[in-house]
């Protein structure tokens, strides 16, 4: 018989054990590319012991490190862990400021960021658009009313 007591202790051991393994950050490529605002750099990340590490972590350190105001700013993406685990790989973007990260970033990825609202549209909407629009391109608008 089992003790799920002392399994349910072990397990929630292991569980605080893992998180308390650090990571460590290093940038490479770091380029300031004033004509888009922003820093961009490839991160690696080292994690022995745990399977990866949440944006969310990795936005915290590199806030504190680079003196970054507004953490919604960091845009991190592409994130690969290298075969065998314990390294990542991804790339990350500092905006000097949100305007810049709004007029500059891909809408999903505002979205993901929390900058941006996701609108619901179903795909029969878009189609139904798409085809309408389809049907009046190359003709002059007040031509396509009269049809």
């Amino acid at each position: 018989r089992v003790n799920y007591s002392a399994a349910a202790t072990w397990a929630s051991l292991s569980l605080a054990k893992m998180a308390d393994k650090t990571c460590t950050i290093r940038t490479r490529k770091f380029i300031t590319n004033r004509l888009l605002q922003r820093k961009q750099f490839i991160i690696d990340v080292l994690h022995p012991g745990r399977p990866n590490v949440s944006k969310g972590e990795l936005k915290e350190k590199l806030a504190v490190t680079y003196d970054v105001k507004e953490q919604s700013g960091i845009f991190l993406f592409g994130f690969r862990t290298q075969f065998g685990g314990g390294k990542s790989t991804g790339f990350g973007l500092i905006y000097d400021d949100l305007k810049a990260a709004k007029q500059f970033e891909p809408k999903y990825r505002l979205i993901r960021n929390g900058l941006d609202k996701k609108v619901e549209k179903s795909r029969k909407m878009k189609k139904e658009r798409r085809n309408r629009a389809r049907a009046i391109r190359g003709k002059k608008k007040n031509s396509s009313s009269k049809k």
